[in-house]
């Protein structure tokens, strides 16, 4: 495939017009001369597949071609015969494929109540007298964080419940407003995490508005074969990754199954036992590594995938002798270094994971870890974003068109924030998460505002799009029909 130069990959800032992207990379094109065994390649590009079908596209990265891990590496912890050998390109030179477009799955099994069906009955009459007022409650969406803007944990942030509520048609026009969820987070299936929050936030919500970390990856099945998922509670992950039509998907617990002396310091249980696939994996070739949540045993987690960092042709217990010619593909589903947690302070994850394997790699090679981080503030996520919210509108309006104005809201000012700032998106920074006070960030500001909580923010963007007097509460006497008094009756 095409290759882009570490020149090409200068900070991205507002310069970029919204969705301007790059063009899609054609599926398949690659640099004369690369190998494909195994899916390796010496410049760990993406390696052809006769079987993709245009069901992908791949998007230009947008993060620094520097290892984050540099910045902490004393170069005395390399030994002289170390430093002389070569220095990879990073693999940030390597585009993200995203599906080209949503997977559809079903909606979360959490009913409506009655109340929103007789409510909608109603909203359509008063709909039809505010034709301008309901153009522009379509001409608009909102992208919610999660973690530390809706819940804290399996902890309801009580502003977030009202807030779906009313967009979910509790307003004036008893009208939906598109809304999807992107969150950095993962490790189970869509549909099981959508079924967890709609009982946590008291509203349905469908598989069709949910993107997690994780989820543009599915992508990533038309190229390989064979995958270690790592990170996640259980076998969750596994179950997530073959969901996306991997083919052979194991998890370090499996090779723990195998041969437990692999992990001298490994934490495993009978009950892990019994859910392992133990296999010979003396004679499995893996294809490519994925971290896709919190590991939940390092110790184990960074020895097996280092094993496969260094071995020939991606099989365990071996040792290429040269590991930077033919690399083995290791892809992040995001790059947060740290996220809000009920202990009230921010905790660390995937991305201190990913750093202190940089470290760990260049302590031993001697060159940067190559590898691919997805999620926020990535410009593949926002891509695909763009396509789950026309799939949503279609869904919920009949529409498949993009709104106008989409507002990003979130806690995390180099996740959120920066990644839509820089897609062209209105952004919303609160307080009830990674950041906690001041007037803005001072490093990646929020171009819409600072807010208490997720409340204030979503009531600031609709009263800027439907007037400062739009109602956030549905009431029964907007009904022109049942009522004289008609729209103008609608309560706060």
């Amino acid at each position: 495939m095409a290759r882009i130069d570490d020149a090409d990959l200068e900070h991205l800032s507002g310069e970029l017009s919204p969705r301007e992207l790059p063009p899609a990379v054609p599926s398949g094109a690659m640099e004369s001369g690369t190998s494909k065994k195994h899916g390796f390649t010496e410049s760990l590009a993406i390696p052809m597949d006769t079987h993709a079908q245009g069901n992908t596209i791949e998007i230009a990265p947008s993060r620094s071609s520097i290892s984050d891990a540099s910045a902490f590496m004393n170069t005395l912890s390399l030994s002289p015969s170390m430093r002389d050998r070569r220095a990879s390109r990073n693999s940030f030179g390597t585009s993200l494929p995203i599906p080209r477009s949503p997977r559809h799955s079903r909606l979360s099994s959490l009913g409506r109540a009655s109340t929103a069906v007789r409510r909608e009955i109603l909203a359509a009459q008063v709909q039809d007298l505010s034709k301008e007022k309901v153009q522009a409650a379509k001409n608009m969406a909102f992208a919610f964080d999660i973690d530390g803007v809706l819940v804290h944990g399996n902890r309801l942030i009580p502003e977030g419940k009202r807030v779906l509520d009313m967009l979910n048609g509790d307003n004036e026009l008893g009208i939906k407003i598109p809304y999807i969820l992107l969150t950095n987070g993962g490790g189970k299936t869509e549909l099981a995490r959508t079924e967890q929050l709609s009982g946590i936030l008291g509203s349905p919500i469908s598989t069709d508005q949910f993107i997690q970390s994780h989820t543009p990856m599915q992508a990533l099945s038309e190229y390989y074969e064979t995958v270690l998922v790592v990170g996640g509670e259980g076998f969750e992950a596994r179950e997530a990754v073959e969901a996306y039509g991997f083919k052979h998907v194991y998890t370090p617990k499996d090779i723990l199954a195998w041969k437990p002396s692999i992990s001298p310091w490994r934490s495993f249980t009978e009950e892990e036992r019994k859910e392992a696939r133990p296999t010979d994996f003396s004679k499995v070739n893996f294809d490519v590594i994925m971290v896709i949540a919190d590991s939940r045993d390092y110790a184990t987690d960074m020895q097996i995938i280092m094993d496969l960092l260094l071995s020939e042709d991606g099989r365990l217990g071996t040792l290429a002798k040269n590991p930077l010619v033919d690399r083995m593909p290791i892809y992040f589903s995001h790059g947060d270094l740290i996220m809000p947690t009920e202990y009230g302070m921010s905790r660390m994850t995937q991305g201190a994971f990913r750093i202190g394997l940089e470290a760990m790699y260049k302590a031993l090679t001697g060159a940067d870890l190559e590898r691919v981080i997805y999620g926020k503030p990535e410009t593949a996520t926002y891509k695909y974003a763009d396509e789950v919210i026309k799939s949503w509108m279609k869904e919920i309006h009949n529409e498949h068109t993009l709104p106008e104005n989409i507002y990003m809201i979130g806690d995390n000012p180099q996740s959120d924030i920066i990644g839509g700032n820089m897609y062209g998106w209105n952004t919303c920074l609160v307080r009830t998460g990674v950041f906690q006070g001041g007037e803005n960030d001072e490093q990646n500001p929020a171009n819409f505002g600072v807010f208490n909580n997720v409340l204030g923010a979503v009531q600031a963007a609709v009263r800027k799009e439907l007037g400062k007097e739009f109602k956030l509460k549905w009431s029964d006497k907007a009904n022109p029909v049942k009522h004289a008094e008609g729209v103008s009756a609608v309560v706060e």
